[in-house]
């Protein structure tokens, strides 16, 4: 945690420089993915674990929301939506999941219940080592869906399992999933270009 050993000035002046070093070329494949998958009319499923369960959730709002041409697209005009779940989000269902199976199955249950071959499975893991995004990556891989892995550190093994990636190469989990967010939203406005502009 970088934040316990320096003052906010230096903090931020380094979030900047790893910013500048993310790959622009894997930002722009994430959106080119999540696009290819739009115009086919599948499904785009997101997860994560704590800071970026919450960035798939975030992530998941945006796109479904940010994506339109309000208020052109809230009329019932028959144009095709981005569809988005965020796996992170039944409570419910991943809390029997855990309790009467493991953790592990979380995400991969809820895979099966609703993935099909041709959708997009977007892990997001900032170690790259969670069990849970794993098994639902190499369930998603066997089932014809394809992987996106965007991890932080030294990208663990999602970095190797997913199909492509995004990349942070910092060890902070923090920066991490800021930096995941901050690439996110370039998303979220390249699609609302592509889609609704």
């Amino acid at each position: 945690m970088l934040g316990t050993r320096m003052s906010a000035e230096p903090f931020l002046r380094r979030v900047a420089e790893e910013l500048a070093r993310i790959d622009a070329i894997e930002v722009q494949a994430l959106a080119d993915s999540m696009y290819e998958t739009y115009q086919a009319g599948r499904f785009i499923f997101v997860i994560g674990n704590g800071g970026s369960g919450s960035n798939a959730s975030h992530f998941c709002e945006d796109i479904g929301k940010g994506t339109l041409k309000l208020p052109d697209d809230l009329a019932e005009n028959g144009k095709k939506r981005v569809k988005i779940l965020s796996l992170t989000d039944n409570t419910p269902y991943i809390l029997a999941w855990g309790n009467d199976e493991g953790f592990e199955r979380v995400f991969v249950e809820q895979l099966r219940n609703l993935a099909s071959p041709g959708d997009l499975l977007i892990a997001i893991s900032g170690s790259g080592n969670s069990k849970n995004i794993l098994s639902a990556v190499d369930w998603a891989k066997r089932n014809g869906l394809t992987t996106f892995g965007c991890t932080g550190f030294t990208g663990g093994k999602l970095r190797q399992e997913a199909h492509k990636g995004l990349h942070v190469p910092i060890d902070d989990m923090g920066i991490v999933e800021t930096l995941h967010l901050a690439a996110f939203h370039w998303v979220v406005d390249d699609l609302h270009r592509r889609i609704s502009m």
